[in-house]
């Protein structure tokens, strides 16, 4: 009996301890860098400056947009985000409420996006999620989700 005890404990303290890595808090300067670089593509976006965006992107990066078009690879992702900020003008605000990390090179950073004109009755009011994934110290962003929440009702 003694012995089926200590065995199966001995084989629940490897899953334990998978489970706890399985998703680490990140460090402080991690959740500052990440939110530095969803700072930085909304001031590239802004200033339809390309190759910054290309610069905070990963090579595979992804995004689905409110509208439901999926953009896939860096230089699409790019086109689509220079022809929307054409087709959608207006002030871009991206501001990350929560940033959760599930991996120690991956994080999900979730923040409020809003584009506002002149009428701040008209602003666009949606989520936008950042998977981020830290590759070579520096994290980029890998994938981005835009939803604009349904009106109450739908």
């Amino acid at each position: 009996m003694i012995k089926s005890t200590v065995i199966i404990l001995l084989s629940i303290f490897p899953l334990t301890g998978s489970v706890a890595q399985s998703e680490p808090g990140g460090s402080k300067a991690d959740r500052k860098d990440i939110r530095d670089l969803v700072g930085d593509y909304q001031k590239a976006r802004e200033d339809s400056d390309s190759l910054q965006l290309l610069s905070l992107l990963t090579d595979d990066a992804d995004q689905l947009v409110s509208s439901g078009e999926w953009r896939k690879g860096k230089e699409e992702l790019v086109k689509g985000m220079q022809r929307s900020s054409r087709n959608n003008e207006g002030r871009r605000s991206i501001e990350v409420e929560q940033i959760r990390f599930v991996g120690k090179a991956v994080a999900i950073a979730d923040a409020r996006y809003t584009i506002s004109g002149n009428d701040p009755d008209s602003a666009r009011r949606m989520w936008s999620t950042f998977i981020c994934q830290r590759i070579d110290e520096n994290w980029r962003i890998a994938a981005i989700r835009n939803m604009l929440p349904a009106r109450p009702g739908n």
